[in-house]
């Protein structure tokens, strides 16, 4: 998939901290079972994935600690913003989890929830934690990045008058 939503997406939240956190060696997209209230919140933009992670239990696939906060015009019978919920994938594809997921150092992260033809995605990455010298590495090349994507819009516009 590519760094920009695709059309007809809308992002609803996105996990910033897990690209800083991890390295991401592989994307999938899977669709989460959700109640009608945490359907409404999620709409409204309130879901938090700071903290969450996706593991596989009985060959089922279940992403934690996921916070959907509690919807603004529910009543008592509102959900707990931190349950469980099932990921929905295909079989295939959660055995292959299961096999990435028990090598070294590999654990699944949510990346971001969104909006695809009405129904709530989540993308998920197989990733790898990062060392704190892979982290100030990261840091390194994207301020060269900035500075060098600077210099050259500056010589643009000096170039231009």
């Amino acid at each position: 998939m590519s760094g920009k939503a695709d059309a007809g997406e809308k992002l609803v939240a996105s996990n910033r901290k897990a690209f800083h956190e991890y390295e991401i060696l592989e994307r999938l997209e899977a669709g989460i079972s959700l109640l009608g209230t945490e359907v409404k919140s999620a709409r409204e933009g309130r879901v938090n994935l700071k903290e969450s992670f996706g593991t596989v239990r009985n060959e089922e696939a279940f992403l934690l600690n996921c916070h959907i906060s509690p919807y603004s015009h529910g009543n008592r019978e509102n959900h707990d913003p931190l349950r469980p919920r099932k990921l929905l994938l295909h079989r295939k594809e959660i055995r292959r989890l299961i096999g990435k997921t028990q090598e070294k150092g590999l654990t699944l992260v949510p990346l971001r929830m969104y909006l695809k033809r009405g129904k709530i995605k989540v993308e998920l990455g197989i990733a790898r934690g990062k060392k704190l010298h892979d982290k100030r590495e990261t840091e390194r090349r994207k301020e060269m990045d900035r500075e060098a994507r600077s210099a050259v819009k500056e010589r643009h516009e000096r170039s231009s008058r």
